[in-house]
């Protein structure tokens, strides 16, 4: 199991397991991490799952997709460390990921 690490705005921490082969979102949603609302289900139509991927992951988390990056136009407080997390896969290389949650979503 690969552990990710989301931070709230107000500094609280939550990890959770993810199984291979599974996003983020889908991670995040099953163990309820607050402010990760994923209203479109995950299928990048909407920016719900915004979150701020900590420098030392943004290498292994790549870079946003085209798409992504319209869906990312629609979120609150875009910055360059900006992903949807329902588009990152999670991979054993991601195992200690941490991401800080937006103060609000849109």
């Amino acid at each position: 199991m690969v552990k990710i690490t989301f931070i709230q705005p107000d500094g609280t921490t939550q990890t959770v397991s993810a199984e291979e082969g599974l996003t983020v979102m889908e991670a995040a949603k099953m163990a309820d991490v607050p402010g990760i609302d994923a209203e479109c289900g995950g299928a990048c139509a909407c920016a719900t799952c915004h979150v701020y991927v900590d420098a030392g992951w943004r290498e292994k988390t790549g870079a946003p997709s085209d798409m992504e990056e319209d869906m990312l136009d629609f979120a609150f407080d875009v910055r360059e460390e900006s992903r949807l997390c329902c588009q990152i896969k999670v991979t054993t290389a991601l195992d200690g990921l941490v991401l800080r949650v937006p103060a609000k979503q849109f």
